[in-house]
C-alpha cells in the first residue's frame, strides 16, 4: 500500500473553492446531500469529543449554535440534530446576520432542525440573551473558507458574548470563523468538512483538528501536504493468511535501555509487541534484563555486557551481531543514554548491518543515523530535529510535535489524531515501538510503516482521551486502546 492511498490532499482555500465548484457543478441536490453528511459527521464527532471535556450527554444542558449565511451555518444546524437524537439537551440558535439573510440550503437546514426538535427543544435567541445563559457547548458555523477579513462587527459581538457565557467546549465547523483575526472565534475543536484547508495547520484558534471525509477524493489524488485518514490502517484490519506463523510477520530487534532509563526501552518493546510483529528481541544491559523480562515475557530479552554506568558496552557488539541474522528490522535508541562507548557500539552495528531501521531518542546523532546505507526512519521531536539538521536527511522523518508530520518521498503526511493527552514522557517511545514493529512486518515499506504507526498511535491516544480525559491518564494506557482504534 502506498501511503497516499491512505490520505487526502490538503488544499488552500482558493483551491478548495475551485474543487468544490467542479465537484458540485451547481447541483443543489448534490450540495444538500453533502451538507447533510457534513452535519451528521460534525454532530457525531462532537458527541464523541464532548467526553474529553467531561460533559455528560445524559445530563440536561444547552447547545448554542452560531449561524452565518451559508453552508457552514447549514452544517452546524444539521449537526445539532444529532444532539437532539442522542441527548436531552436544548438547542438555541444565534443568527449572526439575521434569519432573513440565510441562503436556501442553510434555511432548509434550519427548518429541518425545527422539525426535529420542535419549539420545546429548539429556539432562536438574541445576542443579548446569550451572556445570561449557561451553555455547555458553543458551535460556530458563521464563516466558511471564503471568509475575507476583517471580522464583521456583528460577528465580533456574538463571539464575545459566546465567550463570556463560559462554555465548557467551543467547536467550529470547517474553520474557526475569522481565522486568527482580531475578534475571531477561538475553538477547542475544529471539524474540517470534506477538505482539510491549509490555514488550519498553523492556526492558533483551531484547537484540536478532526477531518470529516465526505468522499470528495474517492480516487487517489496528488498533493504534497496530505491529511492521513483511517484508510491507512485498512491492511491491518484484514484477516491474516491462515497458514502464517510468527516468521511471516517479521522479527524486530530493539537496541537500547540503560540502568538509568529502563522504562523507555520497556515502553518501546511493549508497543512493538502490540504492532503485529511476529517476534520482538531486545538487547539491553544485563542488569535490567530480568526485570524487563518479568514485565513483558513475550519479548526475548538479551542481557548484554554493560559499562560501569549501566549502559551498553562495546563488547555487546559481538552478542548483537550474532543474533541479527534472523531480524527483519532494527529499532535503536530508546533509553540508550549518551555514553561515548555505547554510541561507538551502535555506530559499528548500524554501519555493518543492512537491516532497515528506526532511529529514536538518544540515537538521533548524525554519526549514528548516517551509518550504513540501509533505509532509515528518524523520529525526532523539535529539539532533536534541529540537532540532526532538519528533515532533509535522506530518510523518512517522523516529526513529533502537537501534530505529527511524516516527511517521506516528497510528501508531508499530517497526522491530526491525538492531542494534549500525549504531552507527557513516554509518548515517543510507544510511537517508535509501533513503527518498528510495522517495519519488521514489511521491511520494504518504510514510509508506510511510519505513516501507519503515527496515525495508529494518535488514534489510540484520541480513544484514550475520549474514555478518560486528557489529564489523569498514563501513556501506557494507550496500549489498551490500540485494538479499539484499529477496529473503529
Amino acid at each position: 500500500m502506498n501511503p497516499t492511498a491512505g490520505s487526502d490532499p490538503i488544499l488552500d482555500c482558493a483551491a478548495a473553492r475551485d474543487f468544490e465548484r467542479g465537484w458540485f457543478e451547481g447541483n443543489a441536490d448534490r450540495e444538500w446531500r453533502a451538507m447533510q453528511a457534513a452535519g451528521r459527521g460534525v454532530g457525531r464527532h462532537l458527541l464523541q469529543d464532548m467526553a474529553i471535556a467531561n460533559l455528560d450527554p445524559a445530563a440536561p444542558a444547552k447547545l448554542l449554535v452560531l449561524v452565518g449565511k451559508g453552508h457552514n451555518g447549514g452544517d452546524a444546524l444539521l449537526a445539532a440534530i444529532e444532539f437532539l437524537r442522542a441527548t436531552p439537551w436544548q438547542v438555541e440558535v444565534g443568527f449572526v446576520f439575521g434569519q432573513n439573510r440565510l441562503r436556501p440550503l442553510a434555511l432548509a437546514a434550519w427548518r429541518e432542525l425545527q422539525q426535529a426538535g420542535g419549539s420545546d427543544r429548539v429556539r432562536a435567541v438574541r445576542r443579548e440573551a446569550v451572556e445570561a445563559t449557561d451553555y455547555a457547548i458553543v458551535l460556530d458555523g458563521v464563516f466558511g473558507f471564503q471568509f475575507r477579513p476583517p471580522v464583521a462587527t456583528e460577528a465580533v459581538s456574538w463571539f464575545a458574548a459566546a465567550q463570556r457565557c463560559n462554555p465548557r467546549l467551543r467547536a467550529a465547523v470547517d474553520l474557526p470563523s475569522g481565522l486568527d483575526q482580531t475578534g475571531a472565534f477561538a475553538a477547542d475543536f475544529t471539524y474540517a468538512t470534506g477538505i482539510l484547508k491549509s490555514p488550519l495547520l498553523g492556526l492558533r484558534h483551531a484547537g484540536r483538528l478532526r477531518y470529516i471525509d465526505l468522499g470528495f477524493f474517492e480516487r487517489e489524488t496528488e498533493g504534497t501536504d496530505r491529511v492521513v485518514t483511517p484508510a491507512i490502517l485498512a491492511p491491518l484490519r484484514r484477516l491474516r493468511p491462515v497458514n502464517s506463523d510468527k516468521r511471516t510477520y517479521g522479527r524486530l530487534a530493539v537496541i537500547g535501555g540503560s540502568r538509568s532509563y529502563p522504562g523507555a526501552v520497556a515502553m518501546a518493546v511493549a508497543a512493538a509487541l502490540h504492532s503485529g510483529a511476529g517476534n520482538v528481541s531486545a538487547f539491553v544491559p544485563a542488569s535490567i534484563a530480568p526485570a524487563l523480562a518479568a514485565q513483558w515475557p513475550e519479548a526475548m530479552w538479551m542481557g548484554c555486557p554493560e559499562t560501569e554506568d549501566g549502559n551498553l558496552a562495546i563488547d555487546a557488539g559481538i552478542t548483537i551481531k550474532q543474533r541479527l541474522d534472523r531480524a527483519a528490522a532494527l529499532l535503536v535508541g530508546p533509553g540508550l543514554g549518551h555514553e561515548p562507548e555505547t554510541h561507538a557500539l551502535l555506530a559499528d552495528v548500524l554501519g555493518t548491518s543492512s537491516l532497515p531501521r528506526v532511529i529514536d531518542a538518544d540515537a538521533l546523532q548524525p554519526e549514528l543515523f548516517q551509518a550504513g546505507r540501509a533505509a532509515r526512519i528518524l523520529t525526532p521531536h523539535a529539539g532533536e530535529l534541529q540537532r540532526i539538521g532538519g528533515v532533509d536527511t535522506g530518510a523518512v522523518v517522523v516529526q513529533k510535535g502537537p501534530r505529527t508530520i511524516v516527511h517521506a518521498a516528497g510528501h508531508r503526511y499530517h497526522v491530526i489524531e491525538g492531542g494534549p493527552e500525549l504531552a507527557r514522557g513516554g509518548s515517543g517511545d510507544l510511537l517508535a515501538g509501533l513503527i518498528g514493529g510495522l517495519l519488521a512486518t514489511d521491511p520494504a515499506a518504510s514510509a508506510l510503516a511510519a505513516v501507519q504507526g503515527a496515525f495508529w498511535h494518535g488514534r489510540a491516544a484520541q480513544c484514550m482521551a475520549q474514555r478518560w480525559g486528557e489529564t489523569a491518564v498514563r501513556n501506557t494506557s494507550l496500549l489498551a486502546e490500540l485494538n479499539g482504534a484499529l477496529r473503529a
